[in-house]
């Protein structure tokens, strides 16, 4: 990236005036780099407030407490059998404990911060335009509040009402697309509308943003090698054997990309909502699994390093939802065996994350695993982001008693099979890499040229490796704040 060197003065002029300091990439993947300085202010500082300080906390490393917390080695659920099934150890890493109670402010993190360091965005005359089917959009104006930016957050109208009302209480500027969770080319339109008329926004488009990608990589890769290494160093003979994420954005499958680095068998596979199934069929449609946007294939999506696709059924993972979080379904979920503290913590799964544990159910099955093989999931967020869902459901079907558990037990969760589940050859995936065309060169005006790059493996090997630069130039840039 090029310097801007007058742009840079004036952001670290800003940051100087609020005593802001940016945390390292290193420092996020290990919180034991940062100063004990800021670990000690961190003290007297909730999650969630907007404080600056809090910049330090976009790491899954976070003790899971509302006000003071330090770190620790991360935050994990581990599914028994009893609940999912199958032999095989699936474990899903935690987005509740980040700042705003999702992993998505890590991902705006990776996209704003390389850009501000360099003097490619300046926070005295700009705004930073978040385009998002939900949390991403939440996570920049969050990322923008502690940074002292203005932030600008397009979202479909049909996301849940929390995310809405949130965005505004935190100050951002918030535009609502028509349409629900799958109407992304929405929110491209309005994107090139902003690019015409509004010369003082810039856009950070978590689809095609590599810095998402290269956050996850590191980020939340690094996080799931070191939390398999201790449960390896526990039990002999474990396989990393799978990792399962819905695509979205395509940053949190990114993932995957670093695991096979270490594990070269690891499966990875994409999920996706059965209504919408863009890879499974090339398929379009609206669904209800929020956070995972659809009807194209995003630009950041490394689809070369995608073995499988899971098509899920929205029906199913609000069957789910109710049944993880209703008392009557807790109740009977341990009546069937399940212990109470691992039902206690299913309301830490939003609805994204219960697509990402029927995903990972349905891998198990299909590739046959045993107790020596280990799927991780990520966990984007919990229920604290979707009571309102709940209300809905309630308002819409009733009561839930022990016998409608009774049946969303037996057919959504007992009953996952291997239906509507993709495994991809080689010319399957370059096929679903030719499907970006559509959306990114004709639409977006994206090259033949990068088209073709993306299908290259050393372009990706390339691009994950910035993260060594970034830190350097975050070092650089925390110095001129701090010694002018």
């Amino acid at each position: 990236m090029e310097i801007n060197e007058r742009v840079l003065e004036r952001a670290a002029t800003l940051c100087r005036e609020r005593g802001i300091t940016i945390p390292t990439f290193a420092q996020q993947r290990d919180p034991r780099l940062i100063p004990q300085a800021i670990r000690t202010r961190l003290t007297d500082v909730g999650m969630h407030d907007t404080d600056p300080i809090n910049l330090y906390r976009i790491t899954w490393k976070n003790e899971p407490v509302v006000k003071g917390g330090g770190f620790n080695d991360g935050n994990w659920i581990e599914f028994p059998s009893s609940l999912t099934g199958v032999p095989a150890r699936i474990v899903g890493i935690l987005g509740k404990y980040f700042p705003t109670g999702a992993h998505k402010v890590g991902a705006a993190f990776g996209c704003l911060v390389p850009r501000l360091v360099t003097g490619q965005f300046d926070p005295t005359t700009q705004k930073a335009v978040w385009p998002s089917t939900g949390n991403y959009c939440r996570g920049g104006a969050f990322d923008c509040a502690l940074l002292a930016c203005h932030a600008v957050a397009i979202l479909p109208e049909e996301m849940s009402r929390e995310r809405f009302e949130w965005l505004k209480s935190i100050g951002a500027e918030v535009i609502a697309t028509p349409g629900c969770e799958s109407n992304v080319k929405e929110i491209y339109d309005k994107c090139w509308e902003i690019r015409a008329t509004r010369p003082d926004c810039v856009i950070f488009n978590q689809f095609e943003e590599f810095g998402n990608a290269i956050w996850h990589y590191h980020q939340t890769g690094g996080i799931i090698q070191e939390i398999f290494e201790r449960m390896a160093a526990a039990s002999s003979g474990l396989k990393l054997s799978g990792y399962v994420s819905a695509t979205g954005s395509a940053g949190t499958i990114a993932a995957g990309d670093y695991l096979r680095s270490i594990h070269p068998h690891v499966r990875v596979v994409a999920g996706e909502a059965l209504q919408c199934p863009t890879l499974y069929q090339s398929g379009f449609g609206g669904h209800r699994i929020e956070g995972i946007g659809d009807k194209h294939v995003p630009w950041i999506h490394n689809v070369r390093n995608t073995d499988a696709v899971a098509a899920i059924d929205d029906e199913q993972c609000m069957k789910l939802m109710r049944l993880f979080n209703e008392p009557a379904g807790r109740e009977y979920v341990v009546s069937e065996g399940v212990l109470p503290d691992v039902v206690g913590r299913l309301g830490e799964l939003g609805i994204s994350s219960i697509c990402n544990l029927v995903g990972a159910i349905k891998t198990a099955k299909y590739f046959e695993m045993d107790s020596r093989d280990v799927i991780f999931v990520p966990l984007t967020d919990s229920m604290d982001l979707y009571r309102s869902r709940m209300d809905e459901l309630h308002a819409a079907d009733g009561a839930y008693d022990a016998m409608s558990a009774a049946r969303d037990y037996g057919r959504y969760l007992q009953g996952i099979e291997t239906d509507h589940y993709r495994e991809l050859t080689y010319h399957d995936r370059k096929a679903l890499h030719n499907l970006k065309y559509f959306t990114w060169v004709e639409q977006q005006q994206r090259s033949i040229e990068d088209l073709h790059r993306l299908w290259d493996a050393d372009f990706w090997a390339e691009t994950f490796s910035q993260q060594d630069e970034w830190d350097r130039r975050i070092a650089a840039f925390n110095e001129l704040v701090l010694n002018g």
